[in-house]
């Protein structure tokens, strides 16, 4: 059986706020180069590097950081641990030098009006989001290679065959929901055990784990940072106010606490009322896009403008339904999680820029919907139909980010997404998935669909929708 195989950890990135499409994989477009430039033993031989960006990376590019982010990769800075705090000060160097460090070893001259081109009129037809990089070499030779970022921090060289890792032959091959289902059924496996059973198709099983909690943890952080932020302001010109830290002051009444553990114990002692639970749920998904929003570490789930939903139903989860802090919980609504963003992949797509936020709210609420389901000990069919439930209600959801920044809307939409990916969950726990009018597949083409049917100025353009109908001075809800 042909199948394309995605890796957990192809779904789950650690990487660099605002965008997973313009943000993290432009960065690796511009690691992927060096890589090649040094492979070929022609990086010191390169006096310039251009980039032309096209279609939705050239017109919400600048707004998205694509930029910052070309530069950092031609560095070989890492997204995973590069220190966030250094990258103004790094970028302003570069700026004020008119040169680079390529691959932290060879300088060039590096002018960054002249050398990042936004093509704002020009597209490429394989994908909105291309970058193409013009390399000069001594001798007055150029070499071009073309870059598609396609959504979730994946990125597609032109000409390239598709990456060694996706050529893996699985115990459990899977491309749509009713092959999973297929599996389910002839193994008695839950979803997170097929997972698990496949990637051992890459690794063994402890690093599985090991990497899933560092996933985690890194989440987790974002979290907490983001609820904790000395910052009034998000950055770039929109002075849209940060809310995370504030609401989580007042809804713990200034209590005080030290580190993650002592806070979660605190939220914990509120109670369970259903404003007050309401209220949290928004908070984390608040705090983790406020941090994206402003450069901060998160991890792509599927998406960067989509990171919130997932952290924030897993705390859910831990804090006021299981009321303690459970790794197995964790892994297994990881796990299952990622198979779900898988077929959305598969099937549709995971870029704003090809679908619309269905494409990266939409399929994260339908990802935290089935983990959430599969942990409260639903069975696969209602995890299965909770995602479906859940991007149901996400179907045709535009992408209009106003001035091209991941703030608004996008912040507030991680809160809906997670509220939504929550009462999919409680629908499919209480119902029988027999009795079920529209398949998981069903949605998956009907969102592809949706998608190819959608306006192009709806498609992380800035071109239509909020971006152009709210002033920018009114900007700061």
């Amino acid at each position: 059986m042909s199948h394309e195989a995605i890796s957990v950890f192809d779904m789950f990135k650690i990487g660099v706020g605002p965008s997973s499409s313009h943000t993290l994989g432009p960065w690796k477009a511009a690691l992927a180069l060096v890589h090649s430039l040094e492979s070929n033993k022609q990086l010191k031989k390169v006096k310039r590097v251009k980039t032309l960006l096209y279609g939705s990376l050239a017109k919400t590019g600048a707004g998205h950081g694509t930029d910052v982010a070309i530069q950092l990769g031609l560095i070989g800075a890492d997204p995973v641990t590069f220190p966030v705090e250094n990258i103004n000060q790094v970028i302003q160097e570069m700026f004020e030098k008119k040169e680079m460090l390529l691959n932290a070893t060879h300088p060039i001259e590096f002018n960054r009006p002249e050398d990042i081109v936004f093509l704002y009129a020009e597209s490429l037809p394989y994908h909105p989001n291309a970058l193409t990089f013009v390399v000069e070499l001594e001798g007055g030779d150029t070499l071009a290679e073309t870059y598609y970022s396609v959504g979730g921090g994946f990125i597609h060289k032109e000409g390239e065959q598709a990456a060694q890792s996706n050529q893996v032959e699985l115990p459990f091959p899977i491309n749509t929901g009713e092959d999973l289902q297929h599996w389910c059924r002839k193994t008695g496996l839950n979803i997170s055990e097929v997972v698990f059973q496949n990637e051992l198709s890459w690794r063994n099983h402890e690093d599985t784990i090991n990497g899933l909690l560092k996933i985690w943890e890194v989440m987790k952080q974002s979290v907490y940072l983001g609820c904790h932020s000395n910052e009034s302001y998000l950055p770039g010109g929109l002075n849209v106010k940060r809310r995370a830290a504030a609401l989580n002051r007042k809804l713990l009444n200034n209590a005080v606490y030290t580190g993650f553990d002592q806070w979660i114990n605190a939220i914990r002692q509120g109670g369970n009322d259903f404003k007050y639970i309401l209220d949290w749920v928004s908070c984390f998904a608040l705090a983790v896009n406020e941090q994206n929003a402003a450069f901060g570490r998160v991890v792509t789930s599927p998406t960067n403008g989509a990171a919130g939903v997932i952290p924030a139903v897993i705390l859910y989860h831990q804090i006021f339904v299981e009321r303690e802090s459970s790794n197995e919980k964790i892994l297994t609504f990881l796990a299952t999680a990622s198979e779900i963003g898988c077929l959305f992949k598969k099937g549709a797509t995971l870029s704003a820029a090809m679908g619309g936020c269905q494409a990266e709210i939409g399929v994260s609420s339908a990802m935290a919907a089935a983990g959430l389901t599969e942990v409260m000990g639903g069975t696969q069919r209602q995890a299965m139909m909770a995602a479906e439930i859940a991007m149901e209600h996400h179907l045709g959801m535009t992408c209009d980010p106003i001035k091209g920044l991941v703030q608004v809307p996008c912040i507030e939409r991680n809160t809906m997404g997670a509220i939504k990916a929550i009462t999919a969950s409680q629908l499919a726990l209480q119902s029988a998935p027999d009795y079920a009018r529209v398949s998981l597949d069903g949605v998956i083409k009907t969102m592809w669909d949706t998608a190819l049917d959608m306006n192009t100025k709806y498609k992380e353009t800035a071109d239509g929708g909020l971006a152009v109908n709210i002033p920018i001075s009114l900007s700061e809800c």
